[in-house]
């Protein structure tokens, strides 16, 4: 049975669910519907799949939000998938783009709070903004935090989740020299900010 759209009892929590077969074949059995298969498929990459959306939300009860909905959004469509062999960038792709939304999502009600303060007469800094979470961290995640959205999965991808540039390209769907450079600019806009604090 299905509860919201996944498989019966689906969690992040790690289970016995080693099923002594290879990543194909899980894949295969998973797109057939079989839920044991998928299930062993998600308990093999959940704390990977937490650590990537941690690395780019820098919060955990969002990471684990985007790492539980990915998943759900995985048995709904793991029957389009074609190649079973690229299920892993497939599923970091997607976890990767459902990351960008959440974040997209934040900086806009950062932003409407704002310009609520603002209009209201006040100082024009918002006091419950999601920078504000971030005041006493250390320079580079401040840093890093201020960094766009595509700057910081692609430094999260790199650095934090130790991708080569070649698995980075299958999962942004990218060519390998499109993501080199995209790395070189994050790591320069890494260095701006970290330049900027230190003023």
């Amino acid at each position: 049975m299905e509860q919201n759209g996944g498989p019966a009892g689906l969690s992040l929590r790690p289970q016995d669910t080693a099923l002594g077969e290879d990543g194909a074949s899980l894949v295969e059995r998973a797109q057939g519907g079989d839920e044991a298969a998928f299930t062993a498929l998600v308990s093999q990459r959940q704390d990977k799949l937490c650590r990537v959306a941690w690395s780019i939300l820098r919060n955990e009860a969002d990471a684990l939000d985007a790492a539980q909905e990915t998943c759900i959004a995985a048995w709904r469509e793991l029957p389009r998938l074609r190649d079973p062999a690229r299920f892993d960038a497939w599923l970091t792709r997607s976890l990767v783009n459902r990351c960008r939304d959440m974040l997209r999502r934040r900086r806009r009600m950062a932003v409407r709070e704002i310009r609520m303060v603002t209009e209201a007469g006040g100082s024009g800094v918002s006091t419950g903004g999601v920078g504000d979470a971030f005041v006493d961290a250390d320079a580079i995640r401040a840093a890093f935090d201020r960094l766009n959205v595509d700057e910081r999965t692609y430094l999260a991808l790199h650095y934090a989740e130790d991708r080569s540039v070649a698995e980075i390209a299958a999962i942004v769907g990218a060519p390998e020299g499109t993501v080199k450079w995209r790395l070189s600019r994050a790591r320069q806009a890494l260095d701006r900010q970290l330049a900027r604090q230190s003023r």
